[in-house]
């Protein structure tokens, strides 16, 4: 499995926008094979804070993902673009439920 973990930074009166101008790329995104989740969410304490979590069936899943997004960008998004991105790909070798 692999875990995407991102954090951007948004003007804060701009990110509703933001998420908003997201949610077709997420439909689109958690359709594809091999997607378990993909969700850009708010902080909810933090207003200029956008968080971004992804997992994947595996590296080719996520591969796949990448080159789509490179062969067809998302379109212009409600031109808010955030001031600053930070993502993270880990590689997972396994998992348990908590508690067990």
């Amino acid at each position: 499995m692999i875990i995407v973990g991102g954090e951007f930074t948004v003007e804060a009166d701009k990110r509703e926008d933001f998420l908003a101008g997201r949610h077709e790329g997420m439909r689109t995104s958690r359709a594809e094979e091999g997607c378990l989740e993909y969700t850009f969410s708010a902080d909810p304490l933090d207003p200029t804070r956008v968080l971004l979590f992804e997992r994947w069936e595996n590296q080719e899943a996520l591969d796949a993902h990448l080159s789509a997004l490179r062969s067809a960008p998302p379109p212009s998004v409600a031109g808010v673009a955030p001031t600053s991105a930070a993502i993270t790909v880990y590689d997972i070798v396994g998992q348990r439920t908590l508690g067990s």
